[in-house]
C-alpha cells in the first residue's frame, strides 16, 4: 500500500506538473482563455504568485509562491480545475464522465516539488520555459505563445534567443514520466518523497 506524503511549507515555493486524463488532448490550449480565467478566479479567492508557467496542449508546469503563513495549495488546485471544468461545460464543450459520474478531464494525481533554494528554482524555471521545445511543439522557445518566457524577455531577465544551448538536467525529476506511469500503475516509489510527491486532485466535481 502506498502512503502519500504531502510536503507543506507555509509561504513555500512549489513546482507543479498537472496533466489531463487524455494525454492526446489539446484542450488546455483550445480553451486557454478559460484556463486563464480559472487561475484568475482562484487567485482572487486565494492569492498566489505565479513565478513561471507554461501551458502545453495536455499538461502544464508552473511555480507558485504562496503567501506567508499559507500552505494550502491543494485547495487552489481544486478551485482551478473545478472552475475550468464548469466553464468548459458552460461553453458547450463535451466533457466525458466516468462510471461514477465524475468529470473525466484531469488526472487525479499531480506532481509537486518543494523548491529548496535559488539553484533549484532556477533549474525549474528553465525547465518550464524549455518545455515546448523539449516536446517538439516548436523549434525555438520564443515561438511558444503560452509561456511566461515572454514576460521574462520583456523584463530583460532572459534574452529572446534563450534556450538555443539549453540542456535538461537528468538528475532532476519534473513529474512528467511519473505522471504517465501513474496512469498505468497503482504504486509509486517511496524514493525522494521528502520534497517531491503525488497528490490526489479532488477535482471531479
Amino acid at each position: 500500500m502506498v502512503h502519500y506524503r504531502r510536503n507543506f511549507i507555509k509561504g513555500g515555493t512549489y513546482f507543479f506538473t498537472v496533466s489531463l486524463k487524455n494525454r492526446q488532448s489539446t484542450l488546455l490550449i483550445d480553451a486557454v482563455d478559460l484556463l486563464r480565467e480559472s487561475f484568475l478566479y482562484t487567485q482572487n479567492k486565494k492569492p498566489l504568485t505565479i513565478i513561471a508557467i507554461v501551458i502545453l496542449p495536455e499538461h502544464l508546469h508552473c511555480i507558485w509562491q504562496l503567501p506567508e503563513g499559507d500552505k494550502d495549495y491543494p485547495a487552489r488546485w481544486k478551485s482551478i480545475k473545478s472552475h475550468f471544468t464548469r466553464q468548459i461545460k458552460k461553453a458547450g464543450m463535451h466533457v466525458k464522465q466516468n462510471k461514477h459520474h465524475e468529470h473525466n478531464i484531469w488526472q487525479r494525481r499531480y506532481w509537486e516539488h518543494t523548491i529548496r533554494d535559488e539553484n533549484d528554482l532556477s533549474c525549474h524555471i528553465d525547465y518550464i520555459h524549455y518545455n515546448p521545445e523539449k516536446h517538439g511543439w516548436v523549434k525555438s522557445v520564443k515561438d511558444w505563445e503560452y509561456s511566461s518566457f515572454h514576460k521574462y524577455v520583456k523584463n530583460e531577465t532572459l534574452p529572446p534567443n534563450w534556450g538555443s544551448d539549453f540542456e535538461i538536467k537528468d538528475t532532476i525529476s519534473y513529474g512528467e514520466r511519473s505522471l504517465d506511469a501513474a496512469t498505468r500503475n497503482q504504486g509509486i516509489s517511496n524514493k525522494n518523497l521528502d520534497s517531491t510527491s503525488f497528490h490526489q486532485g479532488y477535482l471531479n466535481e
